[in-house]
């Protein structure tokens, strides 16, 4: 029988819990890590579809990606049952040269993360340089690590934020208290009507567009993260029209696999002349704005390459910050 033993021993597979995770959390390491990898060569074989298993009330979905810049590949997956309301998540990366799976990371709080750091990135790409009026329809965490990423990394005027429940909306400006100017307003109009920057991170419950293209002022720049599938919608087609720019995680996805991309593509607008992707933004292949009063906006749907970027960067604190366990056993590379 072959040797299939590694030639050199391999570092311990490093094991980093949710607790491990949050006390790791720091963004302007995930946003500049975010930069880094956009700014490289990216192929669509880097990052294909993902996939999902289904069965009786429950659901597996895998999305896998090659990092351009930090060495590792990996992937992410999902166990949900809707039915029970419960999921899991888990992140692997595996070192490119020797194929030693380098660390398991519980992945439930990289979503809200990695979805906050590249919408961060992407305002930080398509917003003008000054301090940025905000507005924000939603209040949950999604809105809240969104908001939170972008003060961290660009100066904010001052913030309004709509939620259909005042108490909830309330709460969130109060969250900010000390920190940012958030004040919460009766109607989403108010909240984005002289915004530099708009976020929206919600849906309604009948999956009507929550932010209408009419309230947008000149020169604004949308953020849409709240649809991601088929049947769900956040902005409305005048949104989608009055943008001379659609930038993309995910563009073929976000054309053909989002309400908000479907209803457009349905009422007659070319899309796809208008649509590209965020790395070809921030490798400054493309120029997304050509005069101050064009609107822009940035439809969100997740990667993968953002799940495996982030998981490298806090695997890379995890090292210098001594955070995580080293599983005794792991799996070992075997000759093919």
């Amino acid at each position: 029988m072959s040797d299939t033993r590694p030639s050199e021993a391999l570092p311990p597979t490093l094991f980093l819990s949710d607790a491990d995770v949050a006390s790791l959390v720091d963004w302007f390491p995930a946003v500049s890590a975010l930069a880094k990898a956009y700014a490289g060569q990216i192929s669509d074989a880097m990052v294909p579809p993902r996939s999902m298993a289904r069965g009786d009330g429950i659901w597996l979905r895998g999305l896998t990606a090659i990092s351009p810049a930090g060495g590792h590949m990996g992937s992410k997956l999902i166990a949900a049952s809707p039915r029970i309301r419960r999921a899991s998540y888990l992140i692997s990366l595996f070192d490119q040269h020797t194929m030693g799976l380098a660390a398991l990371i519980d992945g439930n709080r990289v979503t809200g993360l990695r979805t906050a750091a590249t919408a961060a990135l992407a305002i930080d790409r398509l917003a003008p340089r000054r301090p940025l009026r905000v507005g924000v329809i939603g209040s949950g965490f999604e809105a809240r690590g969104a908001l939170d990423c972008l003060a961290a990394t660009r100066l904010l005027q001052g913030v309004l934020v709509f939620s259909p429940n005042p108490s909830s909306r309330e709460r969130f400006a109060r969250s900010f208290a000390g920190s940012i100017d958030v004040c919460p307003v009766d109607t989403p109009a108010r909240a984005v009507s002289d915004a530099d920057v708009v976020i929206c991170a919600a849906r309604s419950r009948d999956e009507s567009p929550v932010l209408q293209g009419a309230w947008l002022a000149a020169g604004a720049t949308v953020v849409s993260l709240g649809s991601t599938l088929p049947e769900q919608r956040e902005v409305d087609e005048e949104t989608m029209a009055r943008a001379v720019c659609v930038v993309a995680d995910m563009p073929d996805e976000v054309a053909h696999d989002t309400g908000d991309g479907i209803a457009a593509m349905r009422a007659g607008l070319a899309l796809d002349a208008k649509l590209v992707s965020l790395a070809a933004v921030v490798s400054g292949e493309v120029t997304p704005r050509r005069s101050q009063a064009d609107i822009v906006l940035y439809k969100s749907v997740g990667s993968a390459l953002q799940d495996v970027v982030i998981a490298e960067m806090l695997f890379a604190l995890a090292k210098v910050k001594g955070y995580g366990t080293p599983l005794p056993v792991s799996i070992v590379p075997v000759a093919k």
